[in-house]
């Protein structure tokens, strides 16, 4: 392997800043919202009804992603009491129902955030001036985005950077820095402070538009809206003002200029010095001109104890700062200063005067903070409690500070309060959370607890939707949902409720993983559908988060019943209303989700199948009047499901049940092709290229033809149709016209059928011709309302092309296009790509807006979401272009355009195209509303997805257990709830259910399980199915019990306790208790069981746990044990040791106890930090020595040792009689084992000072390489070359490729990698293709990805592309992915290695290109299109794991 692919397969998940703003809207655009037209007893019912006023959005970032989230408040409504079978999670609090989270935009950086703000742009209520965001990236590179709805994403207004040769300067000779970049910004607006290289402050001055001068207003209010941008930029040199450690800096209210206050050290102290030097900080406030360039020192404080960390800004009116130190909190303003000690270590600075303690101890290192109101604010510990503190204060003098227990969750990385009822915690160790707060009035609470506790058990019952009963478990005691009575008399005090609202999976940070069986898996499998057998087991969490999380690739469904079935061409279940009157329509609503189906369809080749799906799936293909004497295109419901319409090749039929109520010859001379059914329309796109609507009356119950003239006239050819019902009271799509008022489906709507005012909403045909392009129509009228021209070549933006201005770039374009059609037609048949399927949906929720999906020819899915646009006024621009070509009256054209409607484009990472095949194929694309309580779309074909909407977000999630799948439907009946029939190309129909434990809003699916301690390694036991793994739990123990195990038991010394006094003899102190859990997985999504628990002696730690194959010498066979490696953790005044455990592992008898067994136990000198098995020996790293020992089956003797310096292994792999270590600051060693003379021989090692973290060997073929991660989130690649003259003779390991991966891996892991299509082929160099093995790993920040080795033609081939690629793609924040991929080595020396490592995060942008720029690409490098998508192809097939 000298080549190799990065490639992520799930992306970073732990939230590590959050901030809120108004980014996509305006504090104004919340004005005629924020009263909902309620009916009056709905006022008298709350009466203190609290307005939530305008929400901002929330930004959040995990290591290099981004997200904008838009939050989506439900008023409770009395009315709609009888829809409350699906209440939201949390119950009704405060007059809301629901809150949930909705992704607005998503962005994979080329870059770590490392801290983010939102810079407000100032002004009251009704502006309507937008926020923007700041971004700051290592070293010094700062962003500023903000919202553009013309594309509905972030565009960058402003980039600031302090890197390179001429602002080196700013370093003063250093090379590495504690930190990266820390941005705050002034409340109001005025400038932000960015504080580089530790000492270098970086005032960006926003520019002051739009202030008071009304032209600007009014500008503001006729066209779009403007954000708060950057104006200029200069820096500040702190080290010039006498600071030297700065640790934390704020802008602070209430100043007419902007105020900054830097919390700083004038001289350093540490632990051991506290007792003589302590209160070595103070806080400096510095007023800062943006225009002057000034910045005078106004006041500060002095005094500070040394282990302050950071400021808080108090809201106006208040104002001032509160720094908040490990042991107290200080609060400082120009005129006042108190303080409140937390716990007995907090001292005053001059030991005079006794400071105010809190009623609780509790230590706030690392607390995160917000404010709920201007005098409370919310503090998150290092344990996860929620604090809150109370400023008592009078006028703007504050005189008291009040501490007070809240609730515990979880451990945060960051609060962001949003609006004035709700916060977000973020949090990188467990599920972040979105919690809405109310405040009590302390009087009443008594009385009111009472009363909420007792309703806890109903309202849980109530959240019980698939994707929260993981919630429950993990939170159900944790947040709990209500407030308690204040633990303070004082009535002055605010008391809160909090209730959780939605939260966000992390499955980070990924300390180890192991790769196992699933429950459900097929021995019978082979290739890629054997993946599908294997699950990734990870350890995830930290403290009271963390979690087993199971991790599957692939959805594997549950099966119920299979039944063989050659020859099947298409399924659908249809629905079945027995004659019931309009009477019963209020009532059938209601239940509408509920209703069973009544028949299932099968179309066979030559006939048709026609079963009831009652309780037993029974035939009734005799007694029923279905067509079933040849096969059936498509089936569905017709007039609120009181029929059936059934079409075939030449006709239609139309039943009530299983009788027929009418016959409908369609067409002699061509046959049906596909079929779009949205009640009342049936659309069917015929063989000789036209169209035909079925048009249905509802009143009579039948359906008469009509073929659209729009398309009788028309000599366009129609590659694919489907009809779109925007459903619902206000459906979508009308809003997008400018005269929404005007639009015809009202008055129809009052005169439907029932005579009730119920609008089903408006029904829209898609179209797309051969040609690529693509029109929207409304039905039945048939006016064109959309039309995009080359819909095919996958633009970034779909605009109706009568808005588009014919400007001259336009014109420019359109002629340099013409021109190279003619070279295209040569160079790549580019103009055989057409549509081959459509399907437009808005699946349900409040503010849904519909997705368009296309297939291509080609294999590609294009995926479309809409959002409005309101541009600037521009009718007239069009008319004389319409006239030329229509004699159509103008008004009536440009009247019902959709003229606001904008489609953006979704990238869809992780599917795997399949070339359709020439001729006509069956539709592959299936929407259902609820399958397990999840809705979406299912895609057919040779690799099956599901395609699943959550919170307005596609999650792409493949099917491989079954490989293609020909036909698939949704069932629901009582012994299938909510559950799906596919049948697969082996002509095997399978009825099943999708798994309720796994939770599918991730990148992968995935199911936590909660384990109440911090996971810290796992292993795999094969054999038995079991998974060990290491748990450590915090145990709080008395001081003398933690104290007397710090004692050399050998030199038998007393402990002098001389200066402890006695009182703190018996304080607490936390220690964390070490055990090895023996789980197992449980059949049908049960909770796991622990089988077997292994304690650690005190102060023992396990640090790790593997199966091991040992041979016995004594019996002569192999024997799988369990090995367990310990250290004791006794200070640094004790010797070093640690113990080696093995443990057998018995069958699974019901007495779980004789489980596990000790068989031998044995101590060593230095800690036990890694284990493994070497042809039946077992070799121990033990401190600075690793030992090969033979088992005797009674005992471990020595057989072979090595001592290289190595400080302490972090890990060990083997491969034949090869040994990769790892060590924690030497880098890696090579060594091997040589049986005869028993010896352990250093082959080669790594000279440079790498601290590493995982290490691995990689197999490509015949070539062994290995690869190393280290702490600056690199990974390297070395290989081991005797023969080659830098290598010393042998002694040095050569690097053969380096990379930025930009989070901490923590684990490899070996797979083969699965023949992809074009290897089959080429037989001839099988074996090396063969034997070629890629590495999976997981990071600390959630991520899962692989390192995957490529052929040198491939390599050169997409490392070309890549070059391209940075250039021909804007990227986001404009980060430059070449640097982000630079070795970073911290300031040590380090040699740069070979680039031989190609970024698929890079390459992943090429298809989502347009197709002409693609074509243009390809061309350039000397390649094709199809040639490169064939290669990423390759590469996604090749390691579709798990």
């Amino acid at each position: 392997m000298s080549y190799a692919a990065y490639k992520m397969m799930h992306w970073p998940t732990g939230i590590e800043n959050c901030a809120s703003g108004f980014v996509t809207h305006s504090r104004a655009d919340f004005a005629p919202q924020i009263a909902p037209i309620q009916t009056d007893d709905l006022e008298s019912e709350w009466p203190t009804k609290r307005q939530i006023g305008p929400l901002p959005n929330l930004i959040v970032t995990a290591a290099n992603i981004l997200e904008v989230y838009m939050v989506r408040v439900q008023e409770d409504d009395s009315r709609e009491s009888r829809a409350s079978a699906e209440t939201k999670r949390g119950g009704v609090m405060a007059g809301i129902s629901g809150a949930a989270l909705e992704l607005v935009c998503q962005y994979r950086l080329h870059g770590n955030v490392e801290t983010m703000t939102v810079l407000p742009s100032g002004g009251g209520d009704n502006s309507r001036r937008r926020d923007s965001i700041i971004l700051a990236f290592q070293d010094a590179k700062i962003s500023v985005l903000e919202f553009d709805d013309s594309i509905h994403g972030l565009r960058t207004s402003s980039m600031h950077c302090f890197e390179g040769p001429e602002w080196f300067h700013l370093k003063r000779g250093h090379e590495s820095f504690a930190r990266g970049p820390l941005v705050k910004v002034d409340p109001q607006g005025r400038c932000s402070g960015v504080l580089v290289y530790g000492l270098q402050m970086i005032i960006l001055k926003a520019s002051q538009a739009g202030y008071g001068l009304v032209g600007d207003e009014e500008a503001l209010s006729s066209g779009s809206a403007v954000s708060a941008r950057v104006e200029s930029s200069y820096v500040i040199s702190l080290r010039d003002l006498d600071m030297k450690h700065v640790k934390d800096f704020t802008f602070v209210h209430g100043y007419i200029e902007p105020v900054m206050v830097i919390l700083h050290e004038r001289e350093l102290t540490w632990a051991g010095r506290v007792s003589w030097k302590h209160h070595t900080c103070m806080i400096s406030a510095l007023s800062i001109s943006t225009t002057l360039k000034q910045h005078p020192l106004i006041w500060s404080a002095v005094n500070l104890p040394h282990d302050a960390y950071k400021l808080l800004p108090v809201p106006s009116p208040i104002g001032g700062v509160v720094v908040i130190s490990a042991n107290s909190i200080h609060y400082h303003s120009q005129s006042a200063s108190c303080a409140l000690a937390l716990n007995n270590y907090a001292v005053s600075a001059d030991n005079s005067q006794e400071m105010p303690r809190s009623s609780f101890s509790v230590e706030l290192d690392a607390a995160n903070a917000t404010w709920l109101s201007n005098d409370v604010a919310m503090l998150s510990t290092k344990t996860g409690e929620l604090l809150l503190l109370t400023l008592a204060y009078d006028g703007r003098v504050v005189h008291r500070l009040d501490l007070s227990k809240s609730r515990a969750s979880v451990l945060t990385s960051g609060i962001a309060a949003i609006g004035n009822s709700l916060f977000f915690l973020g949090s990188r160790l467990g599920d972040s959370l979105l919690v809405q707060f109310t405040s009590i009035l302390s009087s009443s609470v008594k009385e009111e607890v009472g009363d909420i506790e007792g309703d806890v058990p109903s309202a849980k019952r109530l959240r019980k939707s698939s994707s929260d009963a993981l919630q429950d478990m993990v939170n159900g005691e944790e947040l709990s949902l209500y407030g308690s009575a204040p633990n303070s008399t004082e009535t002055s005090q605010k008391t809160f409720s909090f209730s959780v609202r939605d939260s966000f999976i992390n499955v980070g940070p990924l300390k180890d993983f192991a790769y196992g069986l699933r429950i459900n898996a097929d021995p019978k499998a082979t290739g890629i559908a054997k993946q599908s057998n294997y699950e990734l087991v990870c350890c995830s969490g930290h403290g009271k988060n963390g979690a087993l999380c199971i991790l599957q690739q692939s959805i594997r469904p549950e099966m119920i019943t299979e039944v063989e079935l050659p020859g099947c061409k298409g399924i659908w279940t249809v629905y079945h209303k027995n004659t019931r009157g309009h009477n019963a329509d209020s009532t059938k609503m209601a239940t509408k989700d509920d209703e069973y189906h009544a028949y299932l369809i099968i179309s066979l080749e030559s006939r048709t199948m026609v079963l009831e799906t009652a309780d037993l799936l029974g035939e009734v293909t005799e007694s029923v009047d279905y067509y079933v004497q040849g096969c059936t295109i498509s089936a569905g419901n017709l007039f609120g499901r009181r029929r059936v319409v059934q079409v075939y090749a030449r006709g239609a039929r139309i039943l009530d049940g299983a009788f027929m109520t009418q016959d409908l010859p369609i067409s002699e001379s061509s046959t049906v092709l596909s079929v779009s059914i949205a009640d009342p329309y049936v659309l069917l796109r015929m063989s000789d290229g036209n169209i035909q609507l079925l048009v249905g009356d509802p009143s009579t119950c039948t359906v008469s033809i009509n073929i659209p003239a729009v398309f009788e006239s028309s000599k366009k050819s129609i590659s694919a149709c489907t009809l779109y019902h925007d459903k619902g009271p206000e459906p979508w799509l009308r809003k997008t016209s400018t005269d929404a008022w005007l639009s015809t489906g009202i008055g129809e709507a009052i005169d439907g059928a029932d005579g009730a005012a119920q609008d089903q909403g408006d029904i829209y045909c898609v179209v797309s011709y051969e040609s690529g392009d693509l029109e929207i129509f409304d039905v039945p009228n048939f006016n064109c309302v959309f039309s995009v021209d080359k819909f095919m070549s996958g633009n970034a933006h779909l605009v109706d092309t009568l808005i588009l201005e014919p400007s001259e770039d336009t014109q420019k374009v359109m002629s340099k296009n013409s021109e190279e059609e003619a070279d295209q037609g040569r160079k790549e048949n580019a103009h055989n790509i057409k549509v081959v399927e459509l399907a437009m949906q808005r699946w349900s929720g409040q503010h849904s807006r519909p997705f368009l999906f296309g297939i291509l020819t080609d294999g590609t899915i294009l995926c479309y979401h809409a959002y409005l646009y309101e541009g600037p006024e521009s009718t007239p621009k069009t008319e004389e272009a319409v006239s030329a070509q229509n004699s159509l009256s103008i008004s009536n054209v440009s009247a019902s355009r959709l003229r606001n409607l904008r489609f953006v484009r979704v990238p869809l990472d992780t599917y795997t195209r399949e070339e359709a095949l020439s001729g006509t194929t069956s539709p592959r694309m299936t929407v259902f509303k609820n399958i397990g309580g999840c809705q979406g779309l299912f895609l057919s074909g040779s690799r099956p997805l599901w395609f699943m909407v959550f919170r307005e977000r596609i999650r792409v999630h493949p099917q491989l257990c079954d490989g293609s799948i020909v036909a698939f439907t949704v069932l629901h009946n009582i012994n299938c709830n909510h559950g799906l029939i596919y049948v697969t190309s082996q002509g095997f129909l399978k009825i099943c259910q999708l798994p309720a434990v796994s939770s599918y809003d991730n990148y992968w699916p995935v199911q936590k399980i909660p384990l109440k301690g911090t996971p810290h390694q796992v292993t795999y036991f094969a054999e038995k199915n079991l998974y060990p793994l290491i748990v450590s739990v915090p145990v709080l123990k008395p001081l003398n019990h933690v104290l007397s195990s710090l004692v050399d038991q050998e030199a038998g010394h007393q402990l002098e306790n001389d200066n402890l006094s006695s009182d703190e003899l018996h304080r607490s102190y936390s220690v964390d208790e070490f055990e090895v859990r023996v789980l197992e997985p449980e059949k049908s999504g049960a909770p796991w069981q622990t089988r077997a628990t292994i304690p650690m002696q005190s102060s023992e730690n396990a640090l790790t746990v593997r199966v091991v194959t040992l041979f016995n010498t004594t019996t002569k066979e192999n024997e799988t044990l369990l090995a367990i490696g310990t250290a004791y953790v006794q200070g640094e005044d004790v010797a070093a040791r640690g113990r080696v455990l093995l443990f057998s592992v018995g069958k699974n008898t019901d007495n779980s106890q004789n489980l596990v067994s000790e068989i031998y136990s044995k101590e060593l000198k230095g800690a036990i930090s890694a284990v493994a098995s070497l042809q039946g020996h077992l070799l121990i790293a033990s401190g600075p020595k690793i030992i090969l020992h033979k088992w005797t089956g009674t005992e471990l003797n020595g057989v072979a040792f090595f001592d290289a310096p190595p400080l302490y292994v972090v890990s060990l792999n083997i491969v034949k009689n090869f040994i990769l270590l790892g060590d924690i600051h030497r880098s890696i060693y090579f060594l091997s084992w040589k049986e005869q003379g028993a010896q352990l021989n250093l082959l080669a090692k790594d000279f440079g000072s790498l601290d590493c973290f995982a290490t691995e060997f990689l197999i490509d073929g015949s070539t062994l390489s290995l690869i190393v991660s280290d702490d600056q989130k690199n990974i390297q690649i070395f290989y081991y070359a005797p023969k080659m003259s830098e290598s010393w003779k042998g002694q040095k390991l050569l690097s053969r490729a380096e990379f930025h991966v930009g989070a901490h891996v923590t684990k490899f892991l070996r797979l083969q990698m699965l023949p992809a299509s074009s290897d089959r082929t080429s037989a001839t160099q099988g074996s090396d293709k063969t034997n070629r093995f890629a590495l999976l790993f997981g990071t600390l920040d959630g991520s899962i990805g692989c390192i995957a080795p490529l052929d040198e033609l491939t390599f050169r081939r997409l490392q070309s592309l890549q070059k391209k690629l940075v250039d021909a793609v804007p990227h986001v924040a404009g980060l430059n992915p070449r640097s982000f991929r630079q070795f970073r080595s911290n300031g040590k020396a380090h040699r740069p290695g070979p680039d031989n490592i190609v970024d698929c995060e890079l390459l992943c942008h090429y298809e989502m290109l347009p197709f002409e720029e693609q074509l243009e690409i390809a061309q350039q490098i000397g390649t094709t299109r199809m040639q490169i998508l064939s290669n990423l192809n390759d590469l996604s097939l090749g390691t579709s794991f798990l």
